[in-house]
Formats: C-alpha cells, structure tokens, sequence
C-alpha cells in the first residue's frame, strides 16, 4: 500500500477524530464515520458544537469530498461505507465506569465493527487511550474473531496515543509531536510515515505498540499526581490558615520547582487514565500506591470545597438549610464547552446534601448534554442575591462580573477555585 493508495476512514467524530478527519482530508480521501448520526448532520451542515473544528476548514474539505477523489472528507454514519476504505483510525471515547474500573465497550464495538469490513493488507491504528496491552490482547481477538482474518499475516494495527487538548487554539494537532508504533516493524514504518505526513511538529516512533500505549497513560498519570500532591498541600495550608498560591509563588522563586496549582482535576484524561494503568498494573498482581492515593485525594476536593464553602457560609451567620448558591463553570476546563467527567458536579452533589438551593451557570456548556448527562438543570442567566457563590471554572466571561449585584450584600462568600479573581474580592480560594 503506497500513499497513493490511501483511503482513510476516522471512527468517532469527537473532540479527537474531526480535527484529524480534516487535516488528513487535506492530503487524501477520508471518511469521517460517526454512529450517531445527529453529529453527522451537525457536520455535514458545516457546525461543529465541540468548537475544535476550523469551520471555514470543515467546509472546504466537505466539499472538497464531493468532487476530488484524491483527497477530500465524507461524512457518514451508514456502516457499509466503510468497505471501501483501507486504513482505519479508531477514536471512541474510553471512560470509566461506575466503579472506576476502565470501560472498553465502544472500543471492542468499534472493532467488531471493523472486523465486518477488514480485508487483506488493511491497517486498523487505535488512538484511544488506553492500558498497555490492551490493542494487542482485548481488540486484535475481536478483529480477528469477526473478520476471520490473521493479524500479522492478513491486518495490521498500529496505535497513535492521541494528544488533543481541547479549547487549545494554540497546541493543535498538527503542533503536537506524535507518538507512532505498528505491529511490525514495516506497518510501523507505515504507520510513522502517515502521520509526519500532517504533523508539522514531528513524530516519534515506539519501538512496539506497548510502548506507545503507556506513553500516553503515564503523560497524564505524572500530571494527576503532580496536581495531587498540591492539591493536598491546599488541604494542609487551608488548616494553618496560609494562602497557596502565596505558598507556591513564594517556592518558585527556586528555578527547579514545578508551579502546578490545585484544583478540580476531570476530563477525559487526566481524571480518567490514571485508573487504566491501575487496572492493568493491579491485573499483574501489583497494587500501585502513588498513582492511587493522587486520585483519592483529586478526587475529593470537590467534597473540600463544598464543605469549605458551607464553614464561610456559618461564619458569616448563614442558615444553611435553603441558602441559595451559584456555581460558576461546569465544563472540565476553560473557555470550552467539553463537560466529560466534570467533578464540578462534586461541588454541586455536596452542596444539595447540605439543603443549599443551587444554581449553575455556565456560557459555555450546553444545557441538553448537562441535563442528559449529569441531572442538571443551567441557568439561562444569572440571578441575584446569593448566599454564597463558587467560581468553579476561569471562563474569561467571568471577570465581566459584577458581583455586588449578584450577591447576598455583605454577607455573600465567594469562594474561588481557580485563584482566577481578584483576591480582594474573595472570601477564600483553593
């Protein structure tokens, strides 16, 4: 298979898969596959409700599909449409489930999907995040099993750790190195040659797909951990009584300190992929220690700080029993509209517990994904007099804010966990 021969189909057009639909439309033919096939109207009509696609790129490459058959992006959510392509690039989400154990289910779907349509030399890349083995050992049998085929012999794999960061209008994909790996030393070559063919940046190519695998869980362990441990530090210096971000700009005046700062860690990786290389390390008989006590203590500061906020709320002479409250941001991070695994909803969750009557507001999110996935209702706008607000998320909006006119007087706490407002302003911060 030469270049020349490349016909390309992107399975799952999210925050992952249509950015890179695009970029390779640029240079060959691409079928952008998605099952739900609402998205595939949204895109087809040129919209893209993420907001990490170029329209005026979206646009030009649809149609670009329509009359170039060397290059060029189709959108589709009809399963024999794939048939006709070669090379196919898996980008399912792979959350967690309920017991923080890792949920394969779209990834092994996707592949008996595939399966129906793999033919002789084609190559499936994986850019899922996942646990090292998993391309090899959960998806290959499924492949195999439902095409009939041999790996190695008559398909190929390949796994490309994807590393978007959504709302990042500066670190774009084609800015990002990429990781590469095949399944042989030839399709790895393949594989390498596919993707430096769109990153400017560059690639770097593992020596197996393993390799790659675990790059990607530990690129975003190491910065899960990294914010656990000043996000503990938060919880000790709130009991002497000191100021972290006075702390942490104190410390790094010394050259070598890492600047991390504390806060709500969700998404849909750092708050995620620590557990997948959990799961597959406890699999082998080792329990880790560090890698799980970071995620224990992330994932209770949305607890501290509700808790924090309903102490102020006592201290200034607050009932708390139907004090009203407003949440600021419900999105994972900034000036983006991706909600996934928000732990925004601990706040929320702890705060009606306690009998508080609370608001959220947020600009950015969609009411009907919020509703759909979390039980909660947005704000159209923003009321007034508030007991007691929770600046959650540092949407740039936000410093618009009057917020004498949305408290409750005097008498209102503010509590700010980005360290984003003015500090004069607030009643604490994390």
């Amino acid at each position: 298979m030469t270049a020349n021969d490349h016909k390309i189909a992107v399975i799952g057009l999210g925050y992952v898969g249509l950015p890179l639909a695009i970029e390779f439309s640029r240079k060959y033919p691409v079928l952008g596959f998605d099952i739900n096939a609402a998205r595939v109207k949204e895109l087809s009509a040129g919209e893209d409700h993420t907001n990490e696609a170029d329209i005026e790129s979206l646009t030009a490459m649809l149609a670009a599909g329509k009359t170039d058959t060397t290059k060029g992006l189709k959108i589709s959510s009809h399963e024999p449409d794939l048939q006709a392509c070669n090379i196919y690039i898996v980008t399912v989400p792979t959350p967690i489930d309920q017991f923080k154990a890792p949920d394969l289910k779209p990834l092994l779907k996707a592949s008996e999907m595939l399966g129906r349509h793999l033919k002789k030399g084609d190559i499936v890349i994986y850019e899922s995040t996942v646990y090292p083995g998993c391309t090899e050992e959960d998806c290959v049998p499924v492949l195999e099993k439902t095409s009939g085929l041999k790996f190695n012999a008559d398909f190929y794999c390949g796994y490309s750790p994807e590393r978007i960061n959504p709302g990042d209008k500066v670190n774009t994909l084609t800015k990002i190195k990429k990781v590469t790996s095949g399944s042989t030393p030839e399709i790895a070559d393949k594989v390498d040659a596919l993707y430096s063919s769109i990153i400017t940046a560059g690639t770097h190519k593992a020596p197996s797909i393993k390799v790659a695998e675990a790059s990607k869980a530990i690129e975003n362990a190491q910065r899960d951990v990294n914010i656990s441990f000043v996000n503990e530090l938060a919880l000790i210096f709130d009991r002497i009584g000191i100021d972290t971000s006075d702390v942490i700009e104190a410390a790094g005046t010394k050259w070598n300190f890492l600047k991390y700062k504390p806060g709500l860690v969700g998404g849909h990786c750092i708050g995620v992929d620590p557990y997948y290389l959990a799961h597959k390390a406890e699999s082998l008989g080792y329990h880790p220690q560090v890698i799980l006590s970071g995620r224990r203590v992330n994932d209770n500061m949305g607890m501290f700080v509700a808790n924090k906020v309903v102490k102020l709320m006592i201290k200034k002479g607050h009932k708390i029993d139907g004090a009203r409250a407003l949440i600021l941001g419900v999105t994972f991070k900034e000036n983006c509209p991706d909600v996934r695994n928000s732990r925004v909803v601990d706040i929320y969750k702890e705060l009606v517990q306690f009998g508080v009557s609370v608001d959220v507001y947020d600009p950015h999110a969609s009411h009907e994904i919020v509703e759909e996935e979390y039980g909660i209702k947005l704000c159209d706008k923003l009321g007034s007099g508030y007991d007691a607000i929770v600046l959650a998320v540092s949407h740039k909006e936000f410093l618009e804010l009057d917020f004498t006119r949305i408290t409750n007087g005097k008498n209102g706490v503010i509590f700010d966990t980005k360290s984003f407002l003015d500090r004069n302003l607030v009643d604490s911060r994390l």
